[in-house]
């Protein structure tokens, strides 16, 4: 079965550029910020941020993993590295002893709550007021259209977030 391929039309392919821009782009300016301010990487804050938004902070890493779009052994050395610092700390879970848990520490939630207002900000300045409201509208429909495909089962608490009706709702809150 032969199916001819759909190429990019010159709006398709300009788009497509700038979106790939950001994403490489993106990523380095999180993590200049927050290496800078907690000594913490984009990835590292996530997974502390997770496990603080988690029922009793704790999590099972099989479920950190996928909230985080993390591989297991990517995940547990990270989590190493942040047990070393005294932030999380993993233990086995008490309902099945194969698994393990990790929970984020109070130095963790303290180190969280000191870089929000530096993380807010840099993410203020570099996406958000480069937007007009309607263009933060169209964002969000943008970011979950495509993250309905890339993430149908809504693993990463992105696309199950709490303003699931936009940031309109948000907002009128």
């Amino acid at each position: 079965m032969t199916s001819e391929t759909r190429w990019l039309s010159t709006e398709e392919s300009a788009a497509w550029v700038r979106l790939v821009a950001l994403a490489e782009l993106l990523p380095g300016a999180l993590d200049a910020q927050l290496l800078r301010d907690a000594g913490l990487t984009h990835f590292e804050y996530g997974v502390l941020m997770a496990l603080g938004a988690a029922s009793d902070r704790t999590m099972r890493m099989t479920e950190l993993a996928s909230r985080t779009n993390a591989t297991l052994p990517r995940l547990s050395h990270v989590a190493r590295r942040l047990e070393e610092r005294g932030l999380i700390r993993r233990f086995p879970c008490p309902e099945d002893r194969r698994a393990t848990n990790a929970t984020i520490t109070d130095a963790g939630l303290q180190l969280i709550a000191d870089a929000a207002p530096g993380h807010v900000e840099t993410v203020r300045s570099n996406v958000l007021d480069a937007l007009s409201p309607e263009q933060l509208e169209q964002l969000y429909a943008i970011a979950g259209a495509v993250l309905a495909r890339l993430d149908p089962d809504e693993r990463l608490a992105a696309t199950s977030c709490q303003f699931s009706e936009g940031p309109a709702i948000a907002r009128a809150g």
